[in-house]
């Protein structure tokens, strides 16, 4: 009988055991289900999404005759209307959200900043100098024009930031890049007002680009950025591990055998990619890649896993849904969605800081 006690016992906290490793399994089958199922939800409402953005305008179009534009095209005004403007604008719209989206995210996770967004490493700077260049010195008007300055602007802007974070022998730590950032940010918007001051036609054709929008987006544009977007998501996607490894800092990343130094460099060109196709296609569009990833993460948790997939999801729905409410709130004018989104979202963000604490990063 002494000896049964005890073994009683044993079985007994075995089998409790068993219990708790079971509810944690099927818990964690159970949250994974869910998450899919909200990925699904969360496509669903961007197909609508984009298909209201083709519809709906300055112009109203009913659905049947957007479907029959593709089907069974007859050179209408209808849909000509929705071939040639309104599928190559939505069409910008889905890749710049997407990489806004990203961006923020992994600027985030990267900086360890709840604040971070494209702004933050230089990248609207370093766009803006080179289109008012563009402008200025070689006389680039066209909305094609301003891509390639951009894009080479935020470029070489991000790569210098990133270079300065990494300088000493500390290397690149979240808080160089940001203190890096912020200080080209003001030197380089020096150097653009500066241009700016002493041309008012570059004035006057700049603003038109720096408001953030994505009318006039014709399909060369849409070409012009889809092979960038589509490498920057690729490569956007494929660095959930590397922040989910950077969190747990940089001593526990090194012990389990990860380089941080490859990580940040990483993420540092999927931000280069994403943040600098985004801004060079419509123009610094604000609040995108900030509000998207704290929504997010209140629903998916601080993993990147499902951050990166829902925040590039995500944000395409918030700039395609601000773009049409822009779009139909001054007919027959427009308001540009750089100026909708900052309206919806500033307060959204304030809202939200103040009553809950902004997730752990």
């Amino acid at each position: 009988m002494s000896v049964a006690v005890p073994v009683a016992a044993s079985h007994e906290r075995v089998s409790d055991e068993a219990r708790v490793v079971d509810a944690h399994g099927d818990h964690r089958v159970r949250r994974r289900m869910l998450l899919i199922a909200g990925l699904v939800v969360s496509v669903v409402v961007l197909a609508v999404v984009t298909v209201l953005s083709i519809a709906y305008g300055s112009k109203p179009i009913p659905v049947g005759t957007v479907f029959r534009a593709f089907t069974d095209f007859d050179g209408s005004n209808d849909h000509l209307i929705v071939r040639s403007l309104r599928v190559p604008r939505t069409a910008v719209g889905l890749l710049a959200g997407a990489c806004l989206g990203l961006s923020g995210a992994i600027m985030q996770g990267l900086t360890r900043n709840p604040l971070a967004d494209p702004g933050l490493l230089g990248v609207d700077a370093g766009a803006a100098l080179a289109v008012v260049i563009g402008i200025y010195v070689f006389d680039i008007g066209s909305l094609l024009g301003y891509v390639w300055f951009s894009y080479a602007g935020a470029l070489v802007a991000s790569l210098v930031v990133y270079a300065l974070g990494s300088a000493g022998r500390t290397g690149a730590t979240p808080v160089k890049i940001a203190l890096a950032g912020a200080a080209m940010t003001a030197l380089l918007g020096s150097f653009t007002s500066a241009i700016l001051l002493l041309d008012t036609e570059t004035l006057d054709q700049f603003r038109f680009w720096n408001v953030g929008s994505i009318a006039g987006r014709d399909g060369d544009i849409a070409r012009q950025i889809a092979p960038f977007a589509v490498v920057a998501i690729a490569v956007s996607l494929c660095t959930w591990r590397a922040l989910d490894t950077l969190a747990l800092g940089e001593d526990v990343a090194r012990s389990l055998g990860a380089s941080v130094g490859r990580n940040r460099a990483l993420c540092a060109i999927a931000i280069v990619l994403t943040a600098g196709t985004a801004t060079a296609a419509c123009g610094p569009i604000g609040f995108v890649g900030l509000v998207i990833p704290h929504m997010v993460r209140k629903f998916t948790g601080p993993s990147h896993r499902w951050l990166l997939p829902y925040s590039m999801i995500l944000a395409p729905i918030l700039l395609l849904g601000s773009d049409i409410v822009g779009r139909v709130i001054a007919r027959p004018s427009e308001v540009q969605v750089g100026i909708v989104t900052a309206l919806v979202g500033a307060p959204f963000f304030v809202v939200l800081a103040r009553r809950t604490r902004l997730a752990n990063l």
